[in-house]
């Protein structure tokens, strides 16, 4: 269904079980993060009405999920740690070139944020699965529908602003990339590394 290349090593959820703690933090920065992109996506490209209207939306959801982690990482009498280099989003935009057109950048940037979001709706899945921790298992599960969501909106609007063929072949390129990225990662207890 996401189309990824590589799935991840199910041996990543037992790092990950070892440090909830760090878990928890690398993915309420994600959250941010995701909010931010689609406010930056709002600014850099204001005329495409449609796409403003649904990161309105993704804006307040993103920021919604973040504090669902801050607070679970609160519950657990944690407080959350410092952000730190996603070495997963660090690679993958460097795949396209700089430059191009606006409407060659935004599909850039819309086959980035589907991308990232389908690599961490199959993470989530992998947690909603094989956590011991069945209150954060379900905790994931739910979020894995929303991930999932994101990802089937943010390729949608690519191939519905740029060429679809042209679209199609760069996402094909694109996961082909992030599989060969990928097999040098799940060695951390981080939502994408």
């Amino acid at each position: 269904m996401l189309g990824l290349q590589l799935p991840t090593d199910p041996r990543w959820v037992n790092i990950v079980e070892k440090n909830i703690e760090e878990i928890l933090t690398d993915h309420a920065y994600c959250e941010q993060k995701a909010a931010s992109t689609a406010i930056s996506l709002i600014v850099s490209f204001p005329e495409y009405t449609e796409l403003v209207q649904e990161m309105v939306a993704l804006v307040k959801e993103e920021i919604s999920h973040f504090k669902m982690v801050h607070d679970k990482i609160l519950e657990r009498g944690w407080v959350m740690g410092r952000d730190r280099k996603d070495e997963y989003v660090i690679q993958i935009t460097k795949f396209f070139p700089k430059g191009g057109s606006r409407t060659t950048q935004l599909v850039h940037r819309l086959l980035y944020a589907a991308l990232i979001e389908a690599r961490s709706c199959e993470r989530f899945r992998l947690l909603s699965e094989a956590l011991e921790d069945k209150e954060l298992a379900e905790f994931y599960r739910k979020l894995m529908v929303s991930e999932a969501n994101h990802y089937t909106m943010f390729l949608g609007f690519a191939r519905q602003y740029g060429n679809r063929n042209e679209v199609d072949k760069k996402w094909k390129e694109l996961l082909e990339f992030e599989a060969q990225l990928m097999k040098d990662l799940s060695k951390k207890e981080t939502i994408h590394g």
